[in-house]
């Protein structure tokens, strides 16, 4: 099938790679014209994943509209705050929308399918999410993730659509638990990378770990999503690797604060911007309206939106009453 992948950052070329070797025809759309010909030039995403050579026969559309035309699925590649305003182009589309950004509009405290279904009500709508880092998938690593809908039958759709030897895809129908997993292990990963900046150990980060998924459960079932959901590859997967690798651009974000830069140093030097920025204010407000306990969030959207120190950021949340174990 025609599939137009909407974002030619990192994440879409990796997608669309995997969706290439399914043997589809890849249309891909990026905001920024001058990239797209430099893509098609060079055959190659240096900016994004340098190294990784792209198939010569892909299409390079900077026009939106024209991405889409005759497409019968769209992947939808985009950063979190720009979402709502590109698909808003989707308004006609009937055919499979597939949401690989994990974030939470912050007016709405929708997730990004939440956000595809005003903006695309004749759409069958998906999410894809899972422990996935683009430059590994891009090479071929082997991994799994998970697609999800409220119809399992679009699910499965759009399982087969990027399931290959490599790229291994369950099914889910807990659409809310996969997109919750996926914007607050950003969260996460951003204090995460704070406790590498202060050169803290295995420790400090399996503790941060384990009671941030309990967050991320809390918050989730909240949501309307089930608990078991945060114990996959969308939820605790997703967590451990964005945490934990070298790749993750929300964990680098949080070492760099750890180190003593500051944010708006970080924010003004980032290629991309860590996800995790936008969503941990999404996630605090969303804790507040659900009154759900977030203590790592509300430290973390402490350190990026009220200017606290990080060191105080980190004494306060070890610094807790003791509780029994949740």
């Amino acid at each position: 099938m025609k599939v137009a992948v909407l974002g030619a950052g990192a994440w879409g070329t990796a997608l669309a790679l995997v969706l290439e070797r399914s043997l589809h025809d890849i249309v891909l759309w990026g905001h920024d014209a001058a990239h797209l010909a430099e893509m098609q030039r060079a055959n190659a995403n240096e900016r994004y994943l340098p190294g990784i050579k792209l198939p010569a026969t892909w299409k390079y559309e900077p026009d939106l509209a024209q991405a889409i035309a005759g497409a019968e699925a769209v992947v939808v590649a985009v950063p979190s705050k720009a979402f709502r305003t590109v698909t808003a182009a989707l308004k006609d589309f009937s055919g499979v929308i597939v949401s690989v950004t994990k974030g939470i509009e912050h007016e709405s405290g929708l997730t990004m399918c939440g956000v595809l279904r005003e903006n695309a009500p004749r759409g069958e709508i998906a999410a894809l999410s899972g422990p996935t880092l683009a430059l590994e998938v891009a090479k071929g690593v082997p991994s799994a993730i998970v697609a999800a809908s409220h119809d399992m039958a679009i699910a499965q759709k759009v399982q087969g659509m990027f399931h290959t030897v490599p790229f291994r895809v369950y099914a889910s129908a807990d659409l809310t638990g996969v997109e919750m997993g996926g914007a607050l292990k950003n969260v996460v990963a951003i204090a995460a990378g704070v406790c590498d900046g202060f050169g803290f150990g295995d420790n400090s980060k399996a503790a941060l770990l384990t009671r941030g998924i309990g967050e991320i459960r809390r918050l989730g079932v909240a949501c309307g999503a089930q608990p078991e959901t945060f114990a996959g590859l969308s939820g605790l997967g997703d967590l451990t690797v964005t945490c934990f690798s070298k790749l993750s651009r929300n964990r680098g974000f949080g070492e760099r604060l750890g180190r003593g830069e500051k944010l708006a140093d970080v924010l003004a030097s980032s290629v991309s911007i860590a996800e995790g920025y936008p969503t941990a204010k999404s996630a605090y407000q969303l804790a507040r309206i659900r009154n759900v306990s977030t203590p790592i969030i509300d430290e973390v959207y402490a350190v990026l939106y009220a200017g606290k120190n990080v060191a105080h950021a980190l004494r306060d949340l070890i610094g807790r009453e003791s509780k029994a174990e949740d």
